[in-house]
Order: structure tokens, then sequence, then C-alpha cells
């Protein structure tokens, strides 16, 4: 929903951490709070973010880009999936989307698990690897045997994905392996999983 957030309604406070330089260097936080201007919701979001300080004439205004770590409140869980969607597969999507930040190899490793559920729950396609079970759903799209909104153009948005980076090389090996990857390629994986979830359930 669109609001206008006011001065009133955020706040931001830039704090040294005292004890000298550290083995990360000078560390300050910056922390960033709203509160929801929909008075149905009124609930706050807060985000802190660590990293070397930056100072000048009135003192330390915050923190340097990138930061060393960033913390938020209420975490990045994801949107609410409805419970006829597999238990396993709604876990597996909220905890992808909660360390997105923190470990986006972890995040990716998850997503391509839901990718795997879905597939294997709602197509009933199964296979040893998950690069075996997207050349099984375009054969049985070929042949029109998939269930309603299973496309060639969802089966499109997987494959697509073998093209960016390290997800592609590792599309081809076990789920379970943890893929080096970056934040925004996790992200484009979850990204994936929400249009699926949508689509297909």
């Amino acid at each position: 929903m669109l609001q206008t957030v006011t001065d009133a309604r955020r706040s931001a406070s830039a704090f040294w951490i005292s004890g000298g330089a550290k083995a990360e260097g000078y560390l300050g936080t910056l922390t960033s709070a709203i509160v929801c201007s929909n008075v149905s919701c009124n609930k706050t979001s807060v985000y802190i973010a660590l990293g070397e300080p930056i100072t000048g004439n009135q003192g330390m205004s915050g923190v340097k880009s990138p930061a060393i770590a960033n913390f938020r409140y209420p975490s990045a869980a994801g949107k609410t999936q409805p419970e006829y969607v597999p238990f396993p597969i709604r876990e597996d999507y909220r905890e992808a989307c909660e360390i997105q930040s923190l470990s986006p190899k972890a995040s990716a490793t998850l997503s391509r698990r839901c990718l795997q559920g879905m597939i294997r729950d709602f197509c009933k396609v199964s296979r040893p690897r998950l690069v075996d079970e997207v050349r099984a759903l375009r054969k049985l799209a070929d042949e029109e045997k998939l269930p309603r909104g299973v496309t060639h153009e969802s089966i499109d948005a997987i494959d697509a994905l073998r093209k960016i980076g390290n997800i592609g090389a590792h599309m081809e090996t076990d789920i379970n392996v943890i893929v080096d990857v970056d934040e925004g390629e996790a992200r484009a994986l979850i990204d994936l999983v929400e249009m699926l979830l949508e689509d297909w359930y």
C-alpha cells in the first residue's frame, strides 16, 4: 500500500561502538525506524547497519557502504503462502527469504529445494537432479500433460536461471550442493519461487 511517511513517524540514530580500533577497524551503527502510517497496521520497521563510521563536524552521521552487517525487524520473511502449499515448501521459502542478505549461498540452496519440491508435488515429476526434472517438464508441456498453470513460460523462467552465473553451473548438480552466489542471484531465485507459487498453486 502506498503511503506518505512523515518525520513524526520515522527516526534515525548513529552511534559509535566504544573500545577504540578493533580487528574490524572503527565501528558504529546506524539505526533507522519507520512506523507504518496505515492506521490498521501501525507497526514498526527497524533497520540497523553496522560498519565504518561516517563522521563530520556534527559527529557521526552514519556508516559507510557497504556495511559489514545489516539487521532488520521484522525479518524479511517473504510473502505469506497459503496453507495448501505443502509445509516443507513454505518453510524452505520463508527461510530463503530470511537469510537472503545474511547468507546468499544458503538462501539459494533453499530456493532450489523449493523449486524441486514444487515440481515433485504439483507436477508429479521426480528425477534425481533438478535439471533432469526441468527437461522432463518441458517434454510433458510439449505433450500437454502438465497441470493447469504449468506453462512453457514458467518452464522457460526456470531454464533462464541457468544463464545466471553460478546458479546455472549448479542447476546440473544435486540441489543440496551449496551454491556460491551473490545476493542479487539469491533474490532472482526467490522471485522465481514466488512467481511459481502464485501461478501453480
